[in-house]
């Protein structure tokens, strides 16, 4: 973490101190369903307070246009205040005479959430008149949003070119994972990327070739690669006009000394259902009214091989529809293996992106691994070797 200024670098003692969370949080009759994000802050918010800091916390919520009470960030206050343990204040404004008073009022080691950021059209816009309104609100910056450190907004950039800026713990903690993971890792590194199409996740791949070891494709992508090689896939999910950016792929890989795996055999069923009628096949014997729907065995114990000699694992997308039962089989399997060996500090296993995570928490291994990180578009961005203006902005 030497690269980023954090929190260890800040006196906090009386400071009002500028805090951008993601509260962005599944609601649902005005209720908190899933407090993950908020559990997060947490640690931050504890370090801010103890050490005589007032915490003022910056979040949007969904995408409105203006000011819309019914993405207020109001009925999440509560929700915070419960698991913090603690009284929290809310102010119907980030900007302005009343989020003025409100900071004013507020004393040592005590907690204030400011309205919506994207109530004012500023906040996207990163309009510097919105950025120095909200910079008078506070003597530093914090950033504890590693989710939205890849937008160029008034929150996530703006204030931390205008204050004394630091990384948050959860901002910290992702950094360090991620750093260790690909900018300098422990070698051998395997990468598993899987997802329904190689075309949304093109700059991934080709960065990921030059830096990692070992790539593992699954999902509807490795089906692309499969019928680039001349293999039949049947009905299945596959992007048959990007055959020649596949090859492409697969020689640049080549050229870097980066072993591509791929599917050596496949599930394949008729219909694209939870237990639909299926077989196990080589990725030569797929029907023309059958669909590849997940890795076969023979896949699995191939890249279970390869685990037992790396050092660092980074995942992001499953192998097959693993929403659907027992299409889940490959995912899972693969899963477990490198939550074993990462649990038995064998290696360092870094995964993330929404269907990662999700398929992590269905195979019951997410708090297994090294480290799970739950940001969508910012995980993926890192991955595809951009630099994140949120984050680029807490570099020493």
């Amino acid at each position: 973490m030497a690269a980023f200024r954090t929190l260890d670098d800040a006196d906090l003692a009386g400071k009002r101190v500028l805090v951008r969370v993601d509260l962005n949080v599944p609601m649902e009759d005005g209720r908190v369903t899933d407090d993950t994000r908020i559990q997060a802050i947490l640690p931050t918010i504890r370090d801010i307070t103890t050490r005589g800091g007032r915490a003022i916390l910056l979040s949007h919520f969904g995408r409105p246009k203006g000011r819309d009470a019914s993405q207020s960030l109001a009925p999440l206050v509560p929700a915070v205040a419960q698991r913090l343990g603690a009284k929290v204040g809310f102010v119907d404004d980030c900007i302005g005479a009343s989020a003025e008073q409100a900071v004013a009022a507020l004393g040592a080691g005590e907690v204030l959430v400011l309205e919506n950021t994207r109530f004012h059209a500023g906040e996207e816009k990163n309009a510097p008149d919105f950025v120095a309104a909200m910079a008078k609100l506070g003597d530093l910056y914090v950033n504890d949003s590693f989710s939205t450190a890849h937008r160029s907004h008034a929150s996530t950039e703006g204030l931390a070119h205008s204050l004394p800026s630091f990384a948050g713990r959860s901002m910290q903690s992702e950094l360090d994972a991620l750093t260790k993971a690909l900018e300098a890792p422990e070698r051998p590194v395997l990468a598993v990327v899987g997802g329904a199409k190689v075309s949304t996740k093109l700059e991934l791949l080709g960065n990921l070739t030059a830096k990692v070891d070992i790539l593992a494709i699954g999902g509807g992508m490795a089906n692309t690669f499969l019928a680039a090689q001349g293999y039949a896939v049947g009905k299945s999910l596959c992007e048959h006009d990007l055959a020649p950016t596949a090859l492409k792929v697969l020689e640049s890989a080549k050229a870097a000394g980066c072993e591509i795996v791929l599917p050596v055999d496949v599930v394949v069923a008729k219909a694209f259902e939870a237990h639909a009628p299926h077989r196990v096949v080589g990725v030569d014997a797929v029907a023309e009214d059958e669909m590849i729907l997940d890795a076969g065995p023979q896949t699995v114990r191939l890249i279970a091989g390869k685990l037992e000699r790396v050092k660092t694992v980074v995942w992001n997308g499953p192998f097959g529809a693993f929403e659907l039962p027992p299409f889940d089989a490959a995912t899972v399997a693969v899963a477990r293996a490198v939550a074993d060996r990462a649990e038995a500090g064998l290696l360092l296993a870094v995964a993330g992106g929404g269907d990662t995570v999700a398929a992590l928490n269905q195979a019951g291994v997410a708090e297994r691994f090294s480290y799970v990180s739950t940001a969508g578009g910012a995980f993926l961005e890192w991955l595809e070797g951009k630099a994140l203006p949120g984050v680029e902005a807490l570099r020493r």
